[in-house]
């Protein structure tokens, strides 16, 4: 179980937030470098190198996202350029990619990054720069909206597998339509039908919600403890019912992979507090604020829980709490600290660099009753900005070590003299890290910082 510190502040962190970011401009850097971006979008290292993996391109703004984020952290002008320069040059496919479920992804932390700096006034250009923003963010999120399977509850955005498929993971990937709901965009089918991207919002958090998250209810012989996730829900796409949990990236549709754990810790959350800036009225069609809220709050807070209970004391995770050979670990393995160099299973460092941003908003959005929300991000993050996690070393591309990518396709690198796969660094952790790097050193400058302040 986590061991929350309940001492650490933001400004407690700041010499560590300074090596972060030192270290991450490096690796930004040397990625530039060294990488061969004929072959692809990099995802993942191996033996410290970055290479591609594919299935889709949708790491792909995470690398130009993390300039744009570093250059907001430091206000190294060389950052701002080249995210600007590439976001411009390589980013348009992904606007309108009608195949994938990862616009959130890709497009809200270039497009969205960079026109949040824009407002804020951290660079100068012209109205024409942030009125390209602004496009691109409303056709991205009418885009995503696009993929819609009809169930008797609403709907849901379908994963690349297909109609039948509601990722766990499009939690976070639904920051494009709410941009481009708030920017003022409606996406138009056919006859003209209007439908709402504020609708569809809200329903697909309400089937994720629902159908991908457990409560301890009862709706399997699995289903004893809130905050179990699955990574996939399968649905009858004839008639819409709900059939089966299922799994890609985890080990089993009844077990919980921790990065799909992390997604919805982080998405419900980041939900909550957009939809604090709306209108009640906006929110009427869809059931009302108070029914939204509280289906979202039980959500985030059964993940976040459940996180908290199931992880090393560092807070660091495996990469699925139900990982076959887990056991062999010991009978208290969630008493001690997370051992990426064990001989079973690997450690999913990734996942927490997703879940700490998800804890430390969730208890801000609670204000005071949620201080150990708050707290217990703040003690994950401190430890993935230490050693084993923070990448030290020159020579490596990655920023934070030990992630996992595709444990049960066997993609992830496993060195020399190592029985599993560790020592390694994602696109996606990478990119996590920074974000909730710097969301905690603007919390120590008595700021914040939101996806929506691009609006």
């Amino acid at each position: 179980m986590l061991d929350i510190d309940q001492s650490l502040t933001p400004a407690s962190l700041a010499p560590q937030l300074d090596r972060f970011w030192d270290l991450s401009a490096k690796k930004i850097r040397l990625i530039d470098q060294q990488y061969d971006h004929a072959k692809g979008s990099p995802v993942f290292t191996v033996a410290g190198k970055y290479t591609t993996r594919g299935w889709t391109e949708w790491t792909q703004g995470f690398e130009y996202g993390s300039a744009a984020l570093q250059f907001d952290a430091t206000g190294d002008e060389w950052d701002l350029q080249f995210a600007r320069t590439n976001t411009l040059e390589k980013m348009a496919p992904h606007v309108s990619h009608f195949g994938v479920h990862d616009h959130g992804f890709n497009n809200v932390s270039t497009y969205g990054n960079l026109l949040r700096l824009f407002r804020e006034e951290r660079y100068s250009s012209s109205e024409w720069e942030a009125d390209f923003y602004r496009l691109a963010l409303k056709i991205s999120g009418a885009s995503q909206a696009r993929r819609w399977t009809t169930i008797p509850e609403g709907g849901f955005i379908y994963s690349f597998n297909g109609p039948h498929s509601l990722f766990v993971d499009t939690i976070r990937s639904c920051r494009a339509l709410a941009i481009s709901h708030a920017l003022g965009h409606h996406y138009m089918d056919e006859g003209d039908q209007e439908i709402s991207l504020l609708g569809r919002l809200i329903d697909h958090a309400r089937a994720t919600a629902t159908f991908s998250i457990y409560y301890g209810e009862g709706r399997d012989g699995y289903d004893t403890q809130a905050g179990r996730t699955a990574h996939e829900a399968i649905f009858n796409t004839n008639d819409g019912q709900f059939r089966c949990p299922n799994a890609q990236q985890g080990f089993s549709g009844f077990t919980t992979w921790t990065r799909g754990l992390a997604w919805a810790m982080l998405g419900f959350p980041e939900q909550l507090e957009f939809l604090a800036t709306l209108p009640d009225d906006a929110l009427e069609p869809s059931g009302g604020r108070a029914e939204i809220e509280e289906t979202l709050l039980e959500a985030a807070r059964a993940t976040c829980d459940f996180y908290i209970r199931n992880t090393p004391t560092d807070g660091i995770p495996y990469w699925d709490t139900g990982a076959p050979e887990l056991h062999k670990l010991g009978e208290h393995v969630l008493d001690r600290p997370s051992d990426p160099y064990n001989d079973y299973e690997p450690i999913d460092s990734s996942a927490a660099a997703i879940a700490c941003q998800g804890l430390i908003r969730l208890g801000r959005y609670l204000g005071e009753t949620g201080s150990d929300y708050t707290q217990a991000g703040l003690t994950v993050i401190q430890r993935l900005m230490s050693d084993p996690y923070l990448s030290t070393e020159d020579d490596h591309q990655g920023l934070i070590l030990h992630s996992i990518y595709h444990q049960p396709n066997g993609w992830d690198y496993v060195p020399e003299g190592s029985k599993i796969a560790n020592g390694e660094s994602s696109m996606w952790g990478d990119y996590h890290a920074r974000e909730a790097a710097l969301l905690v050193q603007r919390l120590a400058q008595g700021a914040d910082y939101h996806f929506y302040d691009c609006i």
